[in-house]
């Protein structure tokens, strides 16, 4: 028997059911309704004896229940009926105090529900400040490893922090020596001839002006031009290396020309020519073969020290430029001992090369803006393609008469060989032009109605045909302008120089016929080939050929070229002055003065001290963006004296002048990648410490290929209070953040209950000068740092953005690196104007300054350097600056801005209402842009159809590695 037998055969199986099953068939039918009778009667006395059984031993604290228990059973017990109303009664007040309880601990629930909230939304909160913190503590660890390393840099240091130099000056006049003899100043050199000892490197190249007005070392029936006299001592009193103690002077300027004799009469014209008479007139004996500078009066000035050392004579051609006008030293033996000599005119005989200077004639205005004298730069290519417009003039007059009298001058020979020459070279253009080509020229070589002009020195030069209006409408429609060199051994002419600056002036290349053997002006400092086409006599053949094959790409880089060397330059009395004061001072290589800052007025009271408040913090990116680091300036003129050695030629043909020492520049060399490990290590924060690496590696470092640097925000506000604390208060914890400067825009101070937020870093509330947009550009002292982001008071940016435009602008220091992109269009209805557009676009060629890093350095240019009217027509239409930046920029490096991220616009919902969304906005825009151009000469603005994104942003790389930026 197995187990499961003997558990059905215990009753419970199969075996009692069939028994059950078969007694209940053979049961009789009335037998079961008898006893389901049975049953029911009965069922009711069960149930009443067991409630009463119950009722007898329930306790006292039960009644309720038990009662509960009668009130179900009430409907079958007709004893309790007389108590129903009462029973009624009571289980309604029982139901309304149970209602109240429930109420309550429903309340109670809802209480605990929403403190479960608040408690989670707590704990929330704990674990993103635990992430916050934890990221901060993150920070201050890399930054405890970078103050570290800046510790160790400290000590193993070897060089010094260079700053703005102490000056050093002479302390005594020039000590009177005996005259050197002629023959000896004749080869003077700066070697030779010049007492360095005056001129410390720190000096700063003190110069001292004689006062033309007392001061006259020219001869009895001569006068020194009072135009110059006035303008001279004006425009070296804005010159910064003027001083008025002559014993700290290193150089001693004297004005000796140009001086007229007594009886001249034409006192307004600086050409000697009626501007309606159509020729070029001199008086006989202008040009005298006595000169008018008088030697014993020379050596007579108190500083003289009897042999004019460290002394530059000053003698401007401006009203007589004709043949062997500007060279007071023509014809006589005069002795000017050991001192330079500035002027226009020399004989090869004459010029020391490297003591001596060559200057062109003063033929412009005073100073300020020139833009208005100068011709468009486009088209490339004008009306003619060669235009010159002159007469030769000899000894013995013109062209046609030379021959005749070839012997009667101390060149004869020379002169009969030159004027087969340039016979030759006029037939040969003559043939040219009415030659069968395609070209236009304007070839003239006999002035009509014919010069009176006569040449009373006996150099042959070139004169000039017509009025300054009439030569100037001729070169506007030129390409090149053809200037040929003087004879009679002549290096440079007053004519020459003349030529080159008009041609200069109006845009067309100067191209010199026998450029081998003359001297340009500035020639040790200006990079001419750039300018000018310089071919010997000996190409005249090939001349044409040469002119068709330059491109037009060439064409313009020249003519731009000749207007920035024009402008810088040439132009006017200011920038001769300026030019001859630093070449001077570049023989010598001395740096120039510091260029001025603008002092960063606190818009508060020196007893004022503004309310404090926490920032409120938004939510950031749980990353690691850098290191908490102490306020870090930029290092400041470390390359006084270096600048000047290893990119002269780029300061004086490249940026802005050479006439100012600027604290940084964004042009500065790169070192070698290995340098930064191998002995210049010194300030540079390698990714990985030179491994590289991914998110945490580069978090921790800047890297790069300069070393660690900060940047300064300055931010633009006028009466939108609220909007600038927003904005203030983003900024709080922003890695790299040297200070903001907050240009307080309003006349109105901010109001005193006004609380700043405390953001780590310092906050400079500067008082604007005016309300002006250009204030966003002031060069102010406050800003120790090269990089500088602009930014507008309701820009929103995060600080992942801000960074990753820092790190790109540390790669593209000269150029305009930042977020919102615009273009200028080409206006295809009138096909002669731009147009400003804001529309999306796969090209753009301008990046807005409402959020964008520049360097420091264009801050000076755009308020010293660039012209005046660009700045009007900003403050005329309250609008542009951020245009006249791109332009300035663009203009100085030939390069596009650089655009990151994919921020297009910045949208402000709660700001109130900006200049931009003024409806004039964009028509305001659309003229600035084409005055610009009309300033400039051109359009410098240039396309570019990318922009720059973090190295890692969308690729795909392993689990185990972080990107750059999460974001970007």
């Amino acid at each position: 028997m197995t187990g499961y037998d003997a558990l059905g055969g215990n009753g419970g199986g199969p075996s009692g059911t069939a028994a059950l099953c078969h007694w209940l068939k053979h049961m009789k039918l009335y037998r079961v309704v008898l006893l389901v009778v049975l049953c029911l009667l009965a069922l009711p006395f069960i149930f009443y004896n067991l409630l009463v059984h119950e009722e007898s031993n329930v306790q006292h604290n039960d009644i309720h229940r038990t009662r509960s228990q009668l009130f179900t059973f009430e409907d079958v017990s007709p004893l309790k009926a007389a108590d129903l109303k009462l029973r009624i009664d009571e289980m309604l007040r029982m139901k309304g105090t149970v209602s109240l309880e429930l109420r309550d601990l429903e309340s109670r629930r809802q209480k605990l529900q929403s403190d479960i909230g608040l408690y989670n939304q707590k704990i929330d909160e704990l674990k993103q400040e635990l992430a916050r913190q934890q990221t901060e503590l993150d920070r201050l660890k890399i930054s405890v490893e970078q103050a570290q390393v800046a510790q160790r840099e400290a000590v193993l240091r070897n060089t010094p922090e260079l700053a703005l130099p102490r000056a050093l000056f002479s302390d005594s006049l020039p000590p009177v020596v005996r005259p050197a003899g002629v023959e000896h100043t004749r080869g003077c050199k700066m070697s030779t001839c010049f007492d360095h000892s005056r001129c410390s490197l720190t000096s700063g190249f003190p110069v001292f002006l004689y006062d033309p007005d007392t001061t006259l070392p020219v001869s009895e029936g001569y006068d020194i031009d009072g135009f110059l006299k006035t303008t001279i001592k004006q425009t070296l009193g804005y010159n910064a290396h003027l001083t008025t103690d002559p014993k700290k002077a290193c150089v001693f300027l004297v004005l000796v020309g140009e001086a007229l004799s007594e009886h001249e009469v034409l006192k307004n014209n600086r050409y000697n020519t009626p501007q309606g008479g159509g020729s070029e007139r001199a008086l006989p004996g202008s040009v005298s073969p006595q000169s008018s500078l008088n030697v014993t009066r020379l050596r007579l000035l108190p500083y003289w020290g009897g042999d004019g050392r460290n002394h530059v004579l000053l003698n401007f051609a401006r009203r007589e430029i004709g043949p062997g006008a500007g060279n007071m030293l023509h014809g006589t033996h005069m002795d000017t001992g050991r001192a330079m000599l500035v002027q226009s005119s020399f004989e090869e005989s004459q010029f020391r090369v490297g003591f001596d200077l060559i200057a062109p004639p003063i033929l412009g205005p005073p100073g300020g803006d020139v833009w208005q004298e100068c011709s468009p730069m486009l088209p490339a290519r004008r009306k003619y393609l060669l235009s010159f417009q002159g007469e030769l003039m000899g000894q013995n007059g013109s062209l046609g008469m030379v021959g005749a009298g070839g012997d009667g001058g101390p060149h004869g020979t020379d002169d009969t060989e030159s004027d087969t020459v340039d016979e030759f070279i006029i037939d040969h253009l003559k043939e040219m032009s009415s030659g069968r080509t395609q070209d236009y020229f304007m070839l003239q070589f006999e002035c009509v109605p014919a010069t009176e002009q006569r040449s009373p020195s006996g150099l042959r030069d070139w004169s000039l045909c017509g009025t300054d209006n009439s030569r100037k409408s001729v070169l506007k429609e030129s390409t090149f302008a053809l200037l040929l060199a003087p004879g009679g051994g002549s290096v440079s002419s007053t004519l020459l120089q003349a030529r080159l600056y008009e041609a200069l002036r109006a845009g067309a290349i100067p191209l010199i016929l026998g450029g081998d053997q003359v001297q340009l002006p500035y020639a040790e400092t200006i990079d001419w080939r750039r300018v000018v086409i310089s071919l010997p006599k000996a190409r005249i053949t090939e001349l044409h050929f040469l002119l068709r094959a330059i491109p037009d790409a060439d064409l313009l880089t020249i003519r731009r070229q000749g207007r920035l060397v024009w402008e810088r330059y040439l132009s006017s009395v200011q920038s001769t002055v300026d030019t001859i004061v630093a070449s001077l001072r570049n023989r010598l290589g001395i740096p120039p003065k510091p260029i001025p800052s603008v002092v960063a007025h606190s818009v508060f009271n020196a007893s004022f001290v503004p309310l404090k408040s926490d920032p409120v913090i938004d939510t950031e990116p749980e990353e690691s963006l850098g290191p908490i680091e102490p306020p870090y300036p930029s290092p400041a003129y470390r390359r006084n004296y270096t600048a000047a050695l290893v990119q002269s030629r780029e300061m004086w043909n490249d940026w802005a002048d050479p006439f100012a020492l600027y604290p940084q520049l964004p042009f500065d060399p790169v070192l070698p990648s290995d340098a930064k490990f191998i002995g210049s290590h010194m300030g540079f924060r390698p990714i990985g410490k030179g491994a590289g690496g991914t998110g945490k590696e580069f978090g921790e470092s800047l890297g790069g290929n300069y070393p660690r640097e900060q940047f300064t925000i300055v931010i633009l506000t006028y009466e939108r209070e609220q909007v600038l604390m927003d904005s203030l208060s983003r900024l709080y914890g922003l890695p790299y953040l040297h200070k903001v400067i907050v240009v307080w825009n309003s006349p109105k101070p901010p109001l005193e209950d006004l609380r700043w937020p405390d953001i780590g870093v310092p906050v400079h509330v500067v008082r604007a000068p005016r309300n002006s947009l250009n204030n966003r550009f002031l060069p102010f002292d406050a800003i120790e740092t090269e990089a500088v982001l602009s930014v507008d008071d309701d820009a929103h940016l995060r600080h992942d953005e801000i960074l990753f435009g820092f790190r790109v602008w540390r790669e593209h220091r000269d150029r305009v690196v930042g977020f919102p992109g615009r273009f200028h269009a080409w206006d295809v209805n009138t096909l002669d104007s731009w147009n400003y557009n804001s529309n999306y676009s796969c090209e753009l060629s301008m990046v807005l300054t409402g959020a964008a890093f520049i360097h420091k350095y264009y801050t000076y240019l755009y308020t010293y350097t660039l012209p005046q009217a660009i700045r009007e027509k900003v403050d005329e239409y309250m609008n542009c600056e951020d245009i006249a930046m791109n332009f300035l920029v663009s203009h100085v490096t030939r390069k596009p801005p650089v655009k990151v991220t994919s921020r297009w616009t910045f949208r402000c919902p709660g700001c109130p209402v900006s200049l931009s969304e003024d409806d004039t906005h964009f028509q305001e825009r659309h003229k600035c842009i084409n005055f610009f151009t009309k300033v400039f000469g051109y359009t410098p603005l240039l396309n570019t159809q990318y922009r720059a994104d973090s190295i890692l942003f969308k690729t795909r790389i392993p689990h185990d590695k972080q990107k750059c930026f999460k974001f970007i």
